[in-house]
């Protein structure tokens, strides 16, 4: 029913395909293999291999497609997995249809699904039950990351971080489009991050 009622609702987007369809991960990874399509919207609880795993794998795959990560908060404790694994964002499943599909477009075009308010409260969830000692690590990891970059490089970085566009943090920084697109690609290079969800997350990480 989700499959369907998700393929109705990107099929209304006069420039978007949906090319296949799977019920479990190790399927998504076939038909991804099959069907090389651009953004792949995952959800995480299926049978078989979950949909965590399957991020996981299509990730460490060469022109791997971006992926959209469907959850809900209540039962997604390990959604960061998917995240931190390169997924470029998530959506919930009662996320308005018009939504949806600026959201394929996002990605397909190299931005993130970063709202600030719903990443806020989806790392808190998550990370609330973490054992001190990995916490500990994360946080000087993600400062070390962090200390990678030259000042106007972490200010593009916090930028990314409280979920601006690139034409938003243009504006919030008084530089042009082009130039943030650079910046944002070379804080991705620095930081070793597959999107900007991650750098995200190591920023949101690096406050401890």
């Amino acid at each position: 029913m989700i499959r369907l009622g998700l393929a109705t609702v990107l099929g209304a987007g006069r420039d978007i395909e949906v090319v296949g369809e799977s019920a479990d991960g190790a399927g998504a990874l076939d038909a991804v293999a099959r069907l090389r399509p651009d953004v792949v919207m995952m959800d995480i609880r299926m049978p078989g291999m979950d949909g965590l795993a399957a991020t996981e794998a299509l990730r460490t795959v060469a022109g791997a497609p971006a992926v959209i990560v469907l959850t809900t908060f209540d039962t997604d404790d390990h959604i960061l997995r998917a995240l931190r694994a390169g997924a470029s964002g998530f959506l919930l499943k009662d996320t308005p249809p018009l939504e949806i599909i600026d959201a394929v477009r996002r990605v397909a075009g190299g931005e993130s699904m970063l709202s600030p308010s719903v990443v806020g409260r989806l790392i808190e969830h998550v990370v609330r039950d973490e054992d001190r000692g990995d916490r500990i690590d994360r946080v000087e990891r993600a400062r070390s990351m962090l200390g990678r970059l030259t000042e106007r490089e972490r200010e593009v970085a916090e930028a990314v971080g409280q979920g601006l566009s690139n034409a938003e943090i243009s504006v919030e920084l008084f530089m042009s489009v082009a130039t943030v697109k650079a910046y944002v690609s070379r804080v991705l290079t620095k930081m070793d991050c597959a999107n900007r969800v991650q750098v995200a997350i190591l920023v949101h990480d690096a406050r401890g």
